[in-house]
């Protein structure tokens, strides 16, 4: 386990204390930065509600602890229901680019919260011909995929 997650972890041992669950918690290291994720049937208390107490709790970890440096991030995951959101969002934003070259027609997804719209515009710098941008003045914002012209 690397040195940073050790306060973290400690951190999240609080919380789950306090909220009367009993998780594991397992780290893992990716390119981005830091995943760690809560697993364990009382875990499943953070996934419901579309992820709500889990989005929750990322925020209160990032308040606490910030983000590890200018390219790496911190994760917090539970029962890996972050990791497959993000695989369908990967998913579904390419195959949004596709279908924008296709037609020619601008396509929408969204509204994203900041983490999903990177997602989002790095899945779609992967297809050539396709450009993103934000779109709204919320935190909530929806992301325009389109066409290169």
């Amino acid at each position: 386990m690397p040195e940073l997650a050790e306060p973290i972890i400690a951190f999240l041992r609080r919380v789950t204390d306090a909220l009367g669950i009993q998780t594991p918690i397992d780290v893992e290291e990716t390119a981005d930065g830091l995943r760690i994720n809560l697993s364990g049937e009382e875990a499943e208390l953070l996934v419901r509600h579309r992820g709500e107490p889990l989005k929750a709790l990322q925020h209160v970890v990032d308040m606490s602890f910030g983000r590890l440096d200018a390219d790496k991030r911190l994760f917090i995951d539970a029962l890996s229901y972050r990791k497959g959101k993000d695989i369908e969002l990967r998913q579904m934003a390419k195959f949004l680019a596709e279908k924008a070259l296709q037609t020619g027609t601008d396509q929408q997804l969204g509204p994203l919260n900041p983490y999903e719209r990177r997602i989002v515009h790095m899945a779609v710098a992967e297809v050539p011909g396709v450009t993103t941008e934000s779109v709204g003045d919320a935190f909530s914002k929806t992301v325009l995929i389109s066409a290169r012209r």
